[in-house]
């Protein structure tokens, strides 16, 4: 017999690549699932959620199709919050066309200032995309920056290249690589740390308030890349979901 879970939230981070899922209650995430967003269907996704019982869901999604499917298998269930900027979310947002502005980032810009007091600030985020997102001094989202993911670009390098392995990512062991395979890490990290830096040189140069940010960063590849960029200070795995689970405390009465 399955174990059952319960909580008052469903918190769903559907991104591009992944799906992830936890449960929580209004102080903290509580278990975590995650899955492949492509397998996404009625009934994997129903599979991912076997044992969990919760009341309100809220959702983060930059995959419309895949947000209807969820919203279609849960939403006649429980009551189902889509994060936008109509919504309560902590912040205000400063944008001149703020429903281009993706929901997990949204989710990433209210967990940065709920859980940090801490403004201005700039959340980024290792995803498919790599995006970086800037709250300026009196909470607001005043914009963002998006660069291609380093998934991205060492696939890239593999699928246009005749010679050049696919290669898991990790610390190279010297700038100056000895193998192929060395000298497409150094390459990818020192690289993709390179233009992070630079980026952060200048949102910071362009902030208003002339203070400098906190820097917060998180997804897949943030602890990987934030290990040589002292600029970061924090990096938090779970960033986004904590923003979903603030968004609720915001907009449902538990």
């Amino acid at each position: 017999m399955t174990t059952k879970t319960s909580a008052p939230y469903l918190l769903i981070n559907n991104n591009n690549s992944r799906t992830k899922f936890a449960l929580a209650n209004t102080d903290e995430l509580l278990e975590h699932r995650v899955t492949d967003t492509r397998t996404l269907s009625a009934e994997t996704l129903l599979n991912e959620l076997d044992g969990w019982q919760f009341e309100k869901i809220i959702l983060a999604s930059v995959v419309p199709e895949k947000a209807q499917l969820i919203r279609d298998t849960l939403s006649p269930q429980s009551p189902l919050l889509d994060v936008s900027h109509q919504i309560q979310l902590g912040i205000t947002v400063d944008f001149p066309n703020p429903a281009s502005i993706g929901a997990d980032r949204l989710a990433n810009a209210a967990a940065v200032v709920a859980l940090h007091h801490n403004t201005p600030a700039v959340v980024v985020d290792f995803g498919t995309a790599v995006t970086f997102d800037i709250i300026s001094a009196d909470r607001a989202y005043i914009g963002g920056v998006i660069a291609p993911g380093l998934d991205v670009m060492t696939d890239y390098m593999h699928q246009r290249t005749a010679l050049l392995p696919k290669i898991d990512l990790s610390e190279p062991p010297a700038a100056i690589g000895k193998s192929t395979v060395d000298a497409m890490l150094s390459g990818a990290v020192h690289g993709y740390r390179g233009l992070v830096q630079e980026i952060l040189v200048q949102i910071e140069q362009e902030l208003p308030s002339g203070k400098s940010p906190m820097i917060v960063a998180t997804g897949g590849y943030a602890e990987l890349i934030a290990a040589g960029l002292p600029q970061i200070q924090n990096v938090e795995t779970y960033l986004t979901l904590e923003g979903l689970r603030i968004i609720g405390n915001l907009n449902f009465t538990c």
